[in-house]
């Protein structure tokens, strides 16, 4: 098990240039061969391989299956528990004359409804997201794999941000058919007072009113949203964790305890999390109006809302999807510690790429 461990961290195409030249004196000018011998070579990958054992091989159905369950623990929790704010964020599109702002937005909500009121559409939420987890971590890893031998291992390197995009893209496609019918009902129960303030009450109705079509009309401008989102997301995060290694957290990443290590991904994961939210915000305008009315279009909803109306209610976002971002990675990486997953280290340059760079004999 430990050589088969050992042969994937080495090849894996998701492993770091900077640090293992540094590491092992290739970064600088080469030495002179006839000269006194430096240091011993030390391989601090290969080494962290050998120490922790791993519940599973990268790569394994149990490893995609783990990734998945994390997925849905990182993704259905921490949406549940932005349900109010996601609420007042929802009210703010859909109605900005009677929401004016955040705060206006849970003061009004109080008075009407009363606490609550705030945990209306906690259920869909729940069961949505937590299938689009599902989805998203699990097959962004499946795709990441296939992307990436596909590329061959120097590509894989070269291009690792593009296969980040690609293998995010792709998954999140799928993840977001999974989510639209829970989104909608979410969407009727907190924007529509009166309509229904349960998924029991909600699901049916809605069924009866448009048919199979109210819970996959809105899930074009679903992927509208949510695949820049998850491309941001998860690039980002990637990109940032290998920065934050490299040029902030003084010591390697084989050297970080996994306390270190999970601090390093919830900074991360918040970074993207800023960047996630403005990037797809227009597009989460449209999809709460859209959902709330019956017979508009995208185009139509988009017209009306026009530069500023989309833009509605975007502060309140941006605190709620950098929280939820950071979470999620967060909680991902925790399963994949406590599960004893294979964790690849930040991208590193493969052996044979320093060779054509010059980099080694």
């Amino acid at each position: 098990m430990y050589s088969s461990v050992v042969h994937l961290a080495r090849a894996n195409p998701f492993n770091a240039p900077h640090l293992q030249l540094v590491h092992d004196g290739l970064a600088g000018p080469r030495s002179d061969p006839t000269g006194p011998p430096g240091p011993p070579r030390r391989s601090r990958n290969l080494a962290a391989a050998a120490v922790e054992e791993y519940s599973c091989e990268y790569g394994s159905a149990k490893f995609y299956a783990l990734c998945g369950f994390g997925g849905v623990l990182s993704c259905g929790l921490t949406h549940t528990a932005v349900v109010p704010l996601d609420l007042v964020k929802c009210r703010m599109q859909v109605d900005p004359q009677k929401y004016k702002g955040i705060f206006n937005g849970f003061s009004v909500t109080l008075k009407e409804d009363g606490f609550r009121g705030l945990a209306k559409g906690w259920a869909p939420t729940f069961i949505g997201y937590s299938l689009q987890g599902l989805c998203k971590f699990g097959f962004y890893e499946v795709f990441k794999v296939l992307y990436s031998n596909m590329l061959g291992e120097e590509n894989a390197y070269l291009w690792r941000t593009s296969l980040y995009l690609a293998a995010s893209a792709s998954a999140e496609f799928f993840a977001d058919i999974a989510l639209a019918p829970m989104e909608a009902a979410k969407v009727r129960i907190q924007t529509q007072p009166g309509y229904a303030n349960t998924l029991r009450d909600a699901a049916p109705k809605m069924y009866k009113e448009e048919g199979l079509k109210a819970f996959y009309k809105g899930v074009a401008p679903l992927w509208m949203r949510q695949i820049p989102y998850t491309m941001m997301k998860f690039a980002c995060f990637e990109r940032t964790v290998e920065a934050l290694y490299k040029f902030v957290v003084p010591k390697p990443r084989s050297e970080c305890s996994k306390p270190e290590q999970l601090v390093v991904t919830f900074v991360a994961g918040y970074i993207a999390g800023v960047f996630c939210a403005i990037v797809s915000h227009p597009a989460d305008s449209v999809v709460s109006v859209l959902n709330k009315e019956k017979g508009s279009s995208a185009s139509q909803v988009l017209k009306r809302l026009g530069f500023r109306g989309v833009w509605k209610g975007l502060f309140a976002r941006i605190i709620m999807i950098g929280t939820l971002t950071a979470l999620q990675w967060f909680i991902y990486d925790s399963v994949k510690v406590y599960f004893r997953l294979p964790r690849p280290p930040p991208p590193e340059m493969p052996e044979s790429l320093k060779k054509k760079l010059g980099y080694t004999q």
